[in-house]
């Protein structure tokens, strides 16, 4: 058989293998799906002990609509899923109701407080308090659940507790007095103390026919009987025996059949960059990566905020902001920034990049692209506008579909998820005008343009399961879904688009061939896919799913730092190509934030991702500051900064001349982002992270969320030092980077209204993404 032949078979045997791992894997995600819906825990009617209506399951969905409608997931956090500096309400309300039973009992028994009686009567009560929650008292016949009558005057008391706080606010934890409208305020609060209560009782009560609660024992509270489970311990070891057989088998085959990039240079060729003309609908993405730059700035900015928050409460050195900006609208647009310029980032490379593979330009392009800039912009601020006042209760009744749905990362109230959906789909159909004749030309239906085309299809297409995250679901079955369009969309595919992007740009430099790139990325999607998608089990662990996603989870989403790993060792190769491109380089910036997104790829999502993963740690760390050292990590460190690269990549072939580019503002802001995340992470994010580990295990997760943690004086001070790494990521990172895209924009070449030229390189090899034909190796 000869080469070509070997070669071509060899190609259809990993699309096979890639297919049948998509199709099995989300076969698996479906079906674990199926398996949350039917276990997930009932919305009862409770009853009291002579059967009088205690609250509604109407109620409790009200009280779980006011907690997303007032945006208290990027203020605190339930079930551990949400923001860090307020409480955990799942947790503080089951110390709550612990504490309140406690206190019944005995004055049941002794006529004294729990806190007067002797270690011997405490002991008994206490015993007597966990046994009685354990119990699950539901009746799923007519969906009624009966609280015991120290039950009930713990619910009364939870109450009190919200009653007090959401009216009084905690401005030491930067929440604001009377959040809710006076008129309804008391029903209001009522519902969602109610609401908070039954995520308490979720989490404690035994699951049936099992001897741990619906949450797998999540939160840490010994008292009440959460303590970690056996199955969280044996998959935790089980994981990383797996991860270390597939790790041999894995390196075994990528070495074997040689699935790395190679080279196609002898001497590095000589790029003419300036030399390369532009279309009029690529000179008008030069915006798109201006407001990149923009909203970038803004989210550190939201960013340097809420960490001045977690040591000022309501003030910024000392000015009262908290009426106008309260924290969890700093973190709503901290997160939806985050989102807006990555995306906006590959959006807009995406237009630079289809007219360049086509070598012409439709007609009426730059128009569309102006139309779709335009439908971002609306979509950017009016989001932020109405997040802001759906989360003031300004929206009323609106509030799902113009504000903020109340989740992290999907914060866009439906309207705008819409007018998003409608603005990739029209981003997919102008890409697609321009790729139509290369995909029409390449017969490989799998080959490079195609697979940059299926790997752009994906980004609309993940990001509508969104649409099936509804405030009147159960919380669990929404979570559920939430999870595809975070992990799934987020983490895996953006990785996917990552990988292929970058596998396109190293091909249209002319620095590696075509084939040993296809052939390599088809493996690193496999086995991306393979340990991604049922690697988003790692997400269920501890929200009321059943207890076989601790072992798909733990298992799969060990593997995930595989691929991670494997890309990471390219850093070396793209250093390789830096190195031997010379002080003339045209790309120079572009692959410095290459370089830093495979070592981050490593670190941040691999490293960070597997220690939080395992189900032995997540138990104990699962709400704390370890999960936004991982998601710091990931999401700027991968993400950001491939983003980055691929503005630079593109502002680079825009920008008039070497005049105008701006390379030392660029290392600049390569190291000081790089710099400032490692501080940001290293400082504070980590150690506090590890801490509250600490505090969980000797005090129950509900204390290591308390302010009183906070103000520990290391953890006040680490909270502090946070200003350092945070001044340097945006003083030495941001704004350089920022300066640099905005001068090149202000000095863009003039367009050529047709035919691309390839640019002039001093060998034979071509270089440009011209160079990306159809055909070739």
């Amino acid at each position: 058989m000869s080469h070509d032949a070997q070669h071509e078979q060899g190609s259809k045997t990993l699309k096979r293998v890639l297919l049948s791992v998509i199709i099995v894997s989300f076969l698996v995600l479906l079906v674990g799906g199926i398996f949350v819906y039917k276990n997930e825990a009932p919305i009862p009617n409770m009853v009291g002990t002579n059967d009088q209506i205690v609250t509604t399951h109407n109620n409790l969905i009200n009280g779980q609509e006011t907690y997303q409608q007032t945006d208290l997931a990027d203020y605190g956090s339930l079930l551990g899923n949400g923001t860090f500096f307020g409480q955990d309400f799942t947790s503080e309300t089951l110390n709550i109701v612990a504490d309140s039973m406690r206190n019944f009992d005995a004055k049941q028994q002794y006529g004294k407080s729990y806190a007067q009686l002797s270690k011997e009567q405490q002991a008994a009560i206490a015993d007597a308090v966990k046994s009685e929650i354990r119990v699950n008292r539901y009746n799923a016949s007519d969906n009624t659940l009966k609280l015991t009558a120290s039950q009930v005057y713990a619910l009364d008391q939870v109450r009190a507790h919200y009653e007090q706080l959401f009216t009084k606010g905690d401005p030491a934890r930067a929440l604001p007095k009377s959040i809710f409208k006076a008129a309804s305020s008391t029903s209001t609060i009522k519902n969602l103390s109610d609401f908070f209560y039954w995520t308490s009782w979720m989490s404690s009560t035994d699951r049936p026919g099992s001897n741990y609660s619906y949450t797998n024992n999540w939160p840490y509270y010994p008292a009440v009987g959460n303590v970690e489970s056996f199955y969280a311990i044996f998959w935790s070891g089980m994981s990383a025996a797996f991860l270390v057989l597939m790790l041999a088998i894995i390196i075994w085959v990528y070495n074997h059949f040689k699935f790395q990039m190679e080279s196609n240079y002898k001497s590095f060729p000589t790029i003419n960059v300036n030399d390369i003309k532009i279309t009029p609908s690529q000179r008008k993405t030069g915006k798109y990566f201006v407001i990149v730059c923009l909203v970038f700035l803004f989210q550190t900015l939201m960013g340097g905020l809420m960490a001045h928050y977690y040591v000022e409460g309501s003030a910024f050195y000392g000015l009262p902001i908290l009426k106008w900006l309260p924290y969890n609208i700093a973190k709503t647009w901290h997160l939806q920034s985050a989102v807006f310029w990555i995306a906006t980032a590959w959006l807009g490379m995406g237009l630079f990049i289809a007219p360049l593979v086509n070598g012409k330009e439709p007609k009426r392009q730059g128009f569309l692209v102006d139309v779709l800039f335009a439908a971002l912009i609306v979509v950017v601020a009016g989001s932020y506008t109405g997040e802001w006042l759906g989360a003031k209760g300004l929206l009323g009744k609106a509030w799902f579909y113009f504000g903020n749905e109340g989740w992290n990362y999907l914060e866009l109230g439906r309207f705008w998820e819409i007018l998003l959906i409608v603005g990739l789909l029209l981003w997919m159909y102008i890409v697609w005008r321009a790729l139509r004749v290369p995909l029409r030309n390449e017969a490989d239906k799998g080959g490079l343009v195609h697979l940059l085309f299926y790997s752009a299809w994906t980004i609309p297409g993940f990001f509508a399961f969104s649409f099936l995250v509804n405030p009147s679901w159960n919380i669990t079955t929404s979570d559920y879904w939430r999870w595809w369009v975070v992990h799934l969309w987020v983490e895996g595919v953006f990785e996917v688009f990552a990988v292929v992007v970058i596998g396109f740009m190293l091909v249209a430099m002319g620095l590696v061939t075509k084939k040993s790139t296809v052939r390599a990325l088809y493996f690193q999607i496999i086995i991306l896919m393979g340990s991604g998608i049922i690697g988003t089990g790692h997400h269920y662990y501890w929200i009321g799913d059943p207890d076989i996603w601790i072992a798909l989870g733990a298992c799969f989403s060990a593997l995930e730092i595989v691929p991670l790993t494997l890309l990471a060792s390219e850093a070396y190769d793209q250093y390789k190509m830096l190195r031997d491109g010379g002080k003339d380089f045209p790309y120079k910036a572009p692959f410095w934030f290459l370089i830093s997104t495979a070592v981050w790829n490593l670190l941040g999502a691999g490293v960070l991702g597997f220690l939080i993963n395992l189900p032995g740690v997540s138990f104990y760390e699962h709400g704390s500051f370890l999960t936004a050292a991982h998601g710091h990590g990931s999401m700027m460190g991968v993400y950001g900064m491939l983003a980055i690269a691929l503005v630079l990549f593109s502002m680079r072939q825009i920008v008039q001349s070497d005049k105008y580019w701006s390379e030392k503002w660029f290392k600049m802001s390569v190291w000081g982002l790089n710099i400032g995340l490692v501080g940001m992470i290293v400082v504070t994010l980590f150690p506090i992270g590890v801490e509250q580990i600490r505090y969980t295990v000797e005090h129950g997760f509900w204390a290591a969320r308390k302010l009183a943690f906070y103000r520990e004086p290391l953890i006040f001070a680490l909270l502090w030092l946070r200003i350092i790494p945070d001044s340097i990521f945006i003083v030495f990172g941001v704004l350089p980077l920022t300066w640099g895209v905005i001068k090149a924009f202000l000095h863009m070449k003039p367009s050529q209204k047709d035919v691309l030229e390839a640019p002039k390189v001093s060998s034979s090899v071509k270089s440009g993404v011209s160079s990306v034909n159809v055909k070739g190796n």
